[in-house]
């Protein structure tokens, strides 16, 4: 397998989401999955070689280094002279030599030699998680028109991408239970293992790992199917259970090392008190922990500021966006009485519309330090909270800086010639089909999850863009030891409450995120050490009006207009 081609470079008017959201979520990171390899000042490690790819797949660079090019008809959905794939994106992924001959028919379950059996699996219309935090956003789309938009991706990446004489036939299955009940959810899973019997399945309970654990139990591959999150939970799960995102203990490194560098022992001149403006920072963290895991995570934070000289001077937690109803202003106030002057958040989107509220009522007005958790650093969400605390907003984020142009709706309507039925779920749900379809090529006729593995570890890293967060698995001197996390970079961002513009559904307000330097992205250890350039207006970009010139999107003749 060449490159991967980024399932977060198609998805979504800009920022793609950055990963399933801890507490509660319906949304998630999207993009394509491309072939170009990092550059080589991208890492200080030494990467471990990648395993093979399977055998029987020949990618575009694979052919050219070979010198067999000129020798394969590549078909009309080839644009043979950049050897991508012929639809609007930059981040297009790369052609494969078409496929003639026996492709070996069934090969594991849910693979016939003419099908690919995946189950798409939808939450109850009714889950007041996903209707809570959708409400938040004003997500009116049904499961129907949900369900729609996602059998018209399946239909897109059939017709471009290479799958060895198979085509996906997605299956639709609608949870029984709410997106926290481990039983229904295990469940759940067993009559697909069982019943259904796919080859994989893209989705899952966002609250539970039950889903994902009996579906591993039972040989089944999912992608995006549960909440883990850490490596070894996906190593003990391996080669069936997969992330999109970046997992939590990778993304606390990033914030360490950018709070070591560029913010810890300076004045916390971004404050909303004058006083706080002439201090050096004293920090404080609100956490959202509901379980062991999170709890491990808590530690695991600890841990990092502990490493990077950070001195938090006061934790405080919650485990539930609802319960900081009633518990925000004591946790505010405990804030307050440590003389906190910057408050680290991680945790869900909904709970700074509460904390917040509640620390202008108690007329405290720190730093808000973002950690790139859960579409915090959105501007759909960071809109719903009170803006005279948000402010003085800033961090790190996983998502890239957002260009209006591009992105999975435009993609859509290039194909198809009308809008999707699901706005939303066409930015955003189309994340499982670019990974899947991506790999898919990758792997050849002889697909097996263990093969899925072989070829997702053996892709090179995705393009290290401004656009596109960079994806990579396996070993590649990124992280230590095998990773099994999507998204490898990060970004600095800031609040701007006084621009106005679309947010990542497409919906014009007031209220921006400003990318540091344009949306410059940095692997960990990249990070540069200097006073952080937050509230700059300077250099920063809220909103390309056009892909930078270095990604800038070609074009083709849409299919819709020319009937083909």
């Amino acid at each position: 397998m060449s490159q991967l081609s980024s399932p977060l470079a198609e998805a979504g008017t800009g920022r793609p989401f950055s990963r399933l959201l801890t507490v509660v979520a319906a949304m998630a990171v999207i993009g394509t999955m491309v072939g170009a390899t990092l550059p080589a000042q991208a890492s200080t490690r030494r990467a471990a070689a990648a395993p093979a790819a399977p055998a029987a797949s020949l990618s575009f660079s694979q052919a050219k280094a070979e010198g067999k090019v000129g020798s394969i008809n590549w078909g009309s959905r080839c644009n043979v002279p950049t050897g991508t794939l012929k639809y609007p994106s930059f981040f297009a992924a790369a052609c494969y030599a078409p496929f003639t001959g026996n492709n070996g028919g069934t090969t594991t379950q849910g693979v016939t030699a003419s099908t690919i059996k995946v189950v798409y699996y939808v939450p109850q219309s009714n889950d007041p998680i996903l209707n809570y935090i959708e409400s938040a956003i004003k997500d009116t789309a049904t499961n129907a028109q949900n369900i729609q938009t996602m059998q018209d991706w399946v239909t897109f990446y059939n017709h471009f991408f290479e799958t060895y004489g198979r085509k996906v036939v997605l299956v639709p299955y609608t949870a029984t239970g709410v997106s926290d009940d481990p039983v229904s959810a295990r469940a759940d899973a067993v009559t697909i293992a069982t019943d259904i019997k796919p080859f994989a399945v893209w989705g899952g309970p966002i609250l539970t790992t039950s889903f994902a654990d009996e579906l591993a139990a039972r040989h089944v591959l999912c992608i995006d199917c549960g909440s883990g999150d850490t490596n070894s939970y996906f190593q003990q799960r391996s080669p069936y259970v997969w992330s999109l995102g970046m997992l939590p203990q990778q993304s606390i490194v990033h914030v360490t090392e950018f709070l070591k560098k560029q913010v810890n022992g300076k004045d916390a001149t971004f404050a909303g008190e004058s006083d706080f403006t002439k201090q050096k920072r004293k920090f404080g963290m609100i956490d959202l922990v509901n379980g062991a895991d999170s709890a491990t995570l808590l530690t695991d934070w600890k841990k990092g500021f502990t490493s990077a000289g950070i001195n938090v001077a006061q934790y405080v937690t919650y485990a539930s966006p609802t319960d900081l109803q009633t518990q925000a202003p004591a946790l505010i106030a405990k804030l307050k009485a440590a003389g906190v002057t910057s408050v680290i958040f991680s945790g869900d989107p909904i709970a700074p519309q509460t904390l917040t509220r509640a620390a202008t009522a108690q007329n405290y007005f720190p730093e808000w330090i973002v950690s790139g958790s859960a579409l915090t650093d959105t501007a759909a969400f960071g809109r719903t909270y009170d803006q005279r605390q948000w402010a003085h907003a800033f961090g790190v984020s996983f998502g890239a800086a957002r260009t209006g142009v591009t992105g999975a709706i435009p993609l859509y309507e290039w194909y198809f010639g009308h809008k999707p039925p699901d706005l939303t779920g066409a930015a955003v749900s189309v994340i499982d089909d670019a990974l899947f379809y991506a790999v898919l090529q990758g792997v050849g006729p002889d697909l097996t999850a263990q093969n899925f593995q072989k070829a997702l570890f053996a892709g090179a890293p995705t393009p290290h863009a401004i656009t596109q967060p960079s994806l990579s698995y396996g070993n590649h001197g990124i992280w230590a030891g095998t990773d099994y996390g999507g998204v490898d970079d990060a970004t600095e961002v800031w609040w701007n409450p006084s621009i106005s513009g679309p947010d990542e559904l497409g919906r014009s307000g007031a209220g921006l995120y400003e990318y540091v330097d344009g949306g410059k992205r940095y692997l960990p250890g990249q990070w540069p050490t200097e006073t952080t350039k937050a509230f700059q207006k300077s250099g920063a970009v809220a909103l390309y009006a056009t892909p930078p010139a270095a990604e800038r999107t070609p074009t083709y003749p849409s299919p819709a207009q020319s009937g083909t």
